[in-house]
C-alpha cells in the first residue's frame, strides 16, 4: 500500500547516525542522501523511509509509531542495542509481546527527534 514514508527531523546528521545503526541492524541502508534528506531501503534510489530536515518540526502525537520488519529475533536485538549506542532512548527492551500474539518479538525506541520506532518479527522461531 505505501510507496514510502517521510518523517521530519531537526538534525539530519544525528538522526542519520541513529537510523544508520538501527536500520543497518535490520538489513536496510542509505539508498540516497543530499543536504536535506536521507533515504533508507534496500535498492539505490528506492527509499521506503526518508528523513527530511525540517528545523522546528513537531513529532506526531500519541499512537503514532513506525514498525520496521526484522528478519530475525537476533536482528531485533541488534536494532535495539545499535540505536541505543548512538542516540535515542529505550521504549521497550527486546522480547516477546504475548498481548500481540504468541510469536510477536519486538523492541521499541524513541529516536533523537522523539519518534516512536519498533523492530518486529512475528513468526515462530
Amino acid at each position: 500500500m505505501l510507496h514510502h514514508l517521510s518523517i521530519a527531523v531537526a538534525d539530519l546528521q544525528k538522526a542519520g547516525a541513529s537510523y544508520d545503526a538501527a536500520l543497518g541492524a535490520l538489513g536496510y541502508r542509505r539508498v540516497f542522501e543530499d543536504d536535506t534528506a536521507i533515504g533508507y531501503g534496500v535498492e539505490d534510489g528506492e527509499d521506503k523511509l526518508c528523513l527530511k530536515l525540517r528545523p522546528g518540526s513537531v513529532v506526531p502525537g500519541p499512537g503514532f509509531h513506525l514498525a520496521f520488519a526484522a528478519p530475525s529475533r537476533a536482528a531485533v536485538d541488534r536494532f535495539h542495542a545499535a540505536a541505543l549506542a548512538v542516540a535515542g532512548a529505550d521504549n521497550g527492551q527486546p522480547g516477546l509481546r504475548p498481548d500481540y500474539g504468541p510469536h510477536y518479538y519486538a523492541a521499541f525506541l524513541i529516536d533523537p527527534d522523539g519518534h516512536a520506532i519498533e523492530a518486529v518479527i512475528n513468526g515462530p522461531v
